[in-house]
């Protein structure tokens, strides 16, 4: 077992190295202030590497008529009014800003002859917005602040894993953690941190993130540092994720299948679509085409693995090489299937925290003094339907004012002022977990949770589900008492699982306290016991262990944006 232990001191701490935390870091250093960046993941394969479709910034390069104002407006009336206007207005405000930084760092984005850069519609947009660099937007991004980091000579540690955000009187000081490798502990002295850790679409049992992110670790920080969540009932599924093979379920096949011509049925062959949205059919909303999906599966119209088909098969052969070719070759590795002649089975995967820890709107800073989030991890912007293209672009916006914000905390502090005690109890925590020798197993209990989520607080939710589901929390909670943890050889994964295992357990009850509260259907909540949207709950719910579930008023909308918020065409669009 490894005691050792780094200590290490900075002005500004980011927790997790995926485009929101890079781009904060890459702040404080280009203001010449101390930075160092951990995270879990190597800093290349972060989850912001597999965002495909698209960055949103009202640029006017193919609609000169378009505004931030509108941008702003599509975006609260695609969050169902639950996104906060202020928050919204920062990022559409900010949003161009964040396209030239990444610009000028070198990022590749496509471009129209004239040298403009290529905007196109995507979601429930009312004009071309959406800059991308082919389909893999994402990874071109991450890479372009990766660049950028390492320009600036950015201390990035990979392979990190810290459980536990150190806090005295209510005001951060640092971070602990261990290196996964290895068992190194790290504790790290910091005067602010930035959390930037992700959401906790892991938590169900089919879902776009990889096994070991996502899990609700943004969560646990910072609910045990002192903060709490908003809104965590709120995730987006994602229409098209794959089921087999089982290590790789959820993985999702690109709308762009649907944008194409894809065409989904039933088990029965029927082209289910028509019942649902008999106008856009496959084209309809992410939201819509779960739910559509979910209920031909839930009413005995699925296949036998629990899904639909999704057929492109009918499509000309060149236009699916051309158009779709990651999909064919993410379907040949995983499966062995020629797309071009075989129908996909799919079924409805969690993809986004649309909720997250709450923040405050003009700086994103948290309920403990020195501790921001940002990114999948923070709330405020989404609502209860995320508008395509969105993600991306608010962690540029809020990465550059969080940076700003850490360190305008850190010039004002007279002293750190450090707790021993809260150094020893992280210290403890883990030490108890190595000691431990229990008969349960960490990945069991996992899996527990995620089919209990995926059961009981999936696209479609009912009071009865969510108490079964809380039922069986309290009985998972119960069974982590007896847990077994047992690094070898090979590393520290198990006890990184252990603590993910926390991580997703507070986030399943968060999840399902806050799902049993909001008593309607909304955006991606949809409750089979009150199908109808109630107009007192356009409020978001906040959550913590100390309150359970409050409700917090939304700031009204202004005038101008209100003027802006029309129904959008969607003739000729995948809408999102």
């Amino acid at each position: 077992m490894s005691t050792r232990e780094r200590q290490i001191s900075t002005t500004v701490l980011v927790i997790g190295t995926g485009g929101s935390g890079l781009r904060a870091a890459i702040e404080v250093a280009e203001r010449g202030v101390d930075v160092l960046a951990v995270g879990k993941r190597p800093r290349n394969d972060a989850h912001t590497s597999l965002a495909a479709g698209g960055i949103n910034a009202a640029l006017g390069t193919m609609d000169a008529d378009d505004t931030w104002q509108q941008h702003a407006a599509d975006t609260i009336k695609e969050s169902y009014q639950l996104a906060n206007p202020h928050t919204v207005e920062v990022v559409t405000q900010g949003a161009e800003r964040g396209i030239r930084d990444l610009e000028r760092w070198g990022m590749d984005f496509a471009r129209e002859d004239d040298g403009r850069i290529s905007q196109r519609f995507f979601g429930a947009h009312t004009f071309r917005r959406t800059a991308f660099a082919g389909d893999y937007t994402g990874l071109e991004i991450q890479r372009t602040l990766v660049r950028r980091a390492e320009q600036l000579d950015v201390p990035i540690l990979d392979g990190i894993y810290i459980t536990r955000i150190l806090v005295k009187d209510n005001v951060v000081f640092g971070a602990y953690g261990f290196d996964q490798n290895d068992g190194t502990r790290y504790l790290i002295h910091a005067d602010a941190v930035i959390l930037a850790a992700g959401g906790h679409t892991r938590i169900w049992r089919r879902t776009s993130s990889r096994r070991d992110e996502n899990t609700g670790d943004a969560f646990r920080l910072a609910v045990d540092a002192g903060a709490r969540l908003r809104d965590p009932e709120l995730v987006q599924f994602h229409p098209s994720g794959i089921i087999e093979p089982e290590n790789a379920a959820g993985t999702l096949i690109s709308e762009a299948a649907r944008g194409e011509g894809g065409i989904l049925r039933n088990a029965l062959g029927e082209r289910f679509m028509a019942k649902y949205d008999a106008e856009r059919m496959e084209l309809s909303t992410r939201d819509r085409v779960a739910l559509a999906a979910y209920t031909e599966i839930k009413e005995g119209r699925g296949t036998e693995n629990g899904g639909v088909w999704l057929d492109v098969s009918h499509l000309p052969r060149e236009t699916i090489m051309t158009r779709l070719p990651r999909v064919y070759q993410t379907m040949l590795e995983l499966q062995m299937l020629d797309i071009t002649t075989e129908p996909i089975e799919i079924a409805p995967t969690a993809h986004y925290s649309m909720g997250g820890v709450w923040v405050r709107p003009e700086d994103h800073g948290t309920d403990v003094d020195g501790l921001y989030a940002i990114g999948e991890a923070s709330s405020g912007l989404h609502g209860a339907n995320r508008l395509g293209g969105n993600s991306l672009i608010e962690l540029l916006v809020y990465g550059r004012i969080v940076g700003q914000a850490a360190i305008a905390h850190a010039a004002s502090l007279e002293a750190q002022h450090r707790s021993a005690e809260a150094v020893s109890q992280a210290r403890s925590e883990i030490d108890d977990l190595l000691a431990s020798d229990g008969r349960e197993n960490v990945r069991a209990l996992q899996r527990a949770i995620r089919n209990t989520m995926t059961e009981h607080a999936g696209v479609v939710r009912s009071a009865e589900g969510l108490r079964a589901g809380l039922a069986d929390i309290d009985l998972i909670e119960g069974r982590m008492e007896d847990i077994g943890i047992h690094p070898d050889i090979a590393g520290f994964q198990d006890l990184a699982h252990a603590f993910d295992l926390k991580a997703s357990a507070l986030a399943a009850r968060a999840t399902l306290e806050a799902a049993l509260e909001r008593r309607e259907t909304r955006g991606c909540h949809n409750r089979s016991d009150f199908p109808d949207e109630d107009p007192t709950l356009r409020v978001n719910l906040v959550w913590s262990p100390a309150t359970g579930v409050t409700r917090e008023e939304i700031p009204a909308v202004s005038d101008e944006i209100q003027a802006l918020m029309r129904e959008v065409s969607s003739e000729g669009k995948l809408v999102e």
